[in-house]
């Protein structure tokens, strides 16, 4: 699902990874993690084509990062599943209609987005809120409809930055039992995060960033 060779990125004098090589199988879970500043947004923009490295490959879903036209790049993007940690909900639209408006971007009929709109909020435990704005629900059910909005595509990767970093444990341990189920409906999942109780709760291959370098791999998916 993931090859990545070598890559580096810089800004100006400031080197954020520096010659990074890994790879991720296809329905995996992997956790990214370090400290603030160590790599881990940088990276994740590469993966969704935010940004281009300085050097090294990029293969995401077959296909190569560095080759890919301009014009090609939303498109690809749209069948990937981002989940930030700011939750990016539009507060003058319901929770129903902030997943559904995905879908009719990714050319679903509107009849078939708020169908599908209901369906991913049941997933995720909060359907009973659809008819909602996002202000009228907690963080932690915000974090929940950026989630099922990020599947609406049914992308075969999601790609989640701190996505629990607003929320309290117990919130936060919730999140990441969803992204557990998600993954185990045969989605490749790859979350940053610096919370270490919840990669030792779940226990999967955690990858460690430190100073823009790779330093560890640990547990091949262990909470499988």
């Amino acid at each position: 699902m993931i090859r990545c060779f070598h890559v580096t990125k810089r800004y100006g004098s400031i080197t954020a990874l520096r010659d990074v090589t890994f790879q991720v199988e296809t329905g995996e879970f992997v956790f990214l993690t370090g400290a603030s500043g160590a790599g881990k947004t940088t990276l994740l923009r590469l993966l969704y084509r935010a940004e281009l490295p300085t050097s090294g490959q990029l293969v995401v879903a077959g296909r190569n990062l560095a080759t890919m036209p301009k014009r090609q790049v939303a498109g690809f993007r749209r069948k990937l599943g981002l989940v930030f940690q700011d939750f990016k909900l539009i507060e003058d639209r319901t929770v129903a209609d902030n997943v559904a408006l995905v879908g009719r971007v990714v050319g679903f009929a509107k009849a078939e987005s708020q169908r599908r709109a209901h369906e991913l909020l049941r997933l995720v435990g909060i359907d009973g809120r659809a008819e909602l704005f996002p202000a009228q629900i907690s963080g932690g059910e915000q974090q929940r409809v950026a989630i099922a909005r990020a599947l609406m595509s049914a992308p075969a990767l999601v790609l989640a930055d701190e996505p629990t970093g607003n929320l309290d444990p117990d919130r936060a341990i919730e999140i990441m039992r969803i992204f557990r189920a998600i993954n185990r409906r045969g989605t490749t999942v790859v979350v940053a995060t610096h919370d270490p109780d919840l990669i030792a709760a779940l226990g999967y291959r955690t990858m460690v960033l430190e100073d823009g370098k790779l330093r560890v791999l640990t547990g091949r998916g262990a909470g499988r």
